[in-house]
């Protein structure tokens, strides 16, 4: 069976695959109501009537709950907000598969330097409250991503991040425990 990106990061938050009644339920959650806003306004860009509805929505929520991620994010499936408000995510950033966010965090543009441009991020990055993550780095996947770190360096594939300046320490089980219900990856 073939599920929708909605179904594939609500199901992050519940353990299971929902039906559309199911999700519109679970948007009583701050949280999980941007996602389908910002899901809804991404499929629907090139519909006039319905994009612009939906970018209308999204923009009054991103106010209302203080999330600033806009649909030309690039997101991949089984996307999670752990907690609302106060997040920001530059327009330019790509983000992979299975990644948390909490609330605080700013992945930012740098818009002079070495690493003048926007983050990429890879599959099942944990990223944790208050986190800031600048500039034109990689972040592999399978990395978790301590809470108040500030980073501006590229970090490799099976790492934990912490601190300001940031300090990188290998470690296979990254995200072990921190991110739960997963969606299959398939390549």
């Amino acid at each position: 069976m073939s599920y929708s990106t909605i179904q594939k990061d609500f199901y992050r938050e519940s353990g299971r695959y929902l039906s559309g009644l199911q999700i519109l339920k679970k948007c009583f959650s701050p949280n999980l109501h941007y996602i389908y806003l910002f899901r809804k306004a991404q499929k629907f860009h090139r519909t006039p009537l319905l994009g612009l509805l939906y970018r209308l929505l999204l923009r009054h929520y991103q106010i209302k709950y203080g999330f600033q991620i806009y649909p030309e994010t690039q997101i991949g499936e089984g996307f999670y907000l752990g907690h609302w408000g106060h997040v920001v995510i530059n327009p330019k950033t790509v983000i992979g598969r299975n990644c948390n966010v909490a609330q605080g965090v700013t992945i930012a543009q740098a818009n002079r330097g070495k690493n003048k441009g926007a983050p990429k991020i890879g599959d099942e990055v944990w990223i944790g409250p208050n986190a800031v993550i600048v500039g034109h780095i990689m972040i592999g996947s399978n990395v978790l991503i301590a809470p108040n770190a500030y980073v501006n360096t590229d970090v490799p594939s099976n790492s934990v991040v912490i601190g300001n300046p940031c300090t990188i320490t290998a470690r296979a089980t990254a995200t072990e425990g921190y991110i739960n219900n997963k969606i299959d990856i398939q390549f």
